[in-house]
């Protein structure tokens, strides 16, 4: 992600799914100021998107979607509690960016399953190669 402006558009949408279920946990505010971090956006910048409206843009790069997606669906498992409006609304962004549903439920699944509620990198890439071929 080179562009200051997409990376400020990934964290505005996570911050927006992190809200779904009507309130923003500290695990997911602590989790989303990581994201921040890791893409280089300034701490400031970071406090303004929780008082902007989203601004969605469209991203090209099928792995950025699944890196995107994956980011999200972290999110949805950081406070510990899984709200139906979450899951609805992550399988919404999910089609919407292009996936493939089939995978979506797959990792999700997966996700849901593990105790650590991660999947491994190798796993996720596979669940969403799997259906271009």
């Amino acid at each position: 992600m080179n562009n200051y402006n997409e990376r400020i558009a990934l964290l505005s949408e996570m911050i927006s799914f992190s809200v779904v279920d009507g309130r923003l946990h500290e695990r997911e505010y602590l989790f989303l100021s990581m994201i921040a971090e890791e893409l280089q956006v300034k701490n400031d910048d970071f406090k303004n998107l929780f008082h902007q409206e989203e601004y969605p843009i469209v991203i090209k790069s099928e792995f950025e979607r699944v890196q995107q997606f994956y980011r999200l669906a972290l999110l949805m498992h950081c406070d510990g509690v899984l709200h139906e409006r979450e899951q609805n609304k992550i399988h919404e962004i999910g089609i919407n960016m292009g996936l493939n549903p089939h995978a979506i439920k797959r990792v999700l699944k997966a996700m849901e399953t593990s105790p650590t509620k991660m999947v491994s990198a190798e796993f996720l890439l596979e669940v969403f190669q799997e259906q271009l071929n």
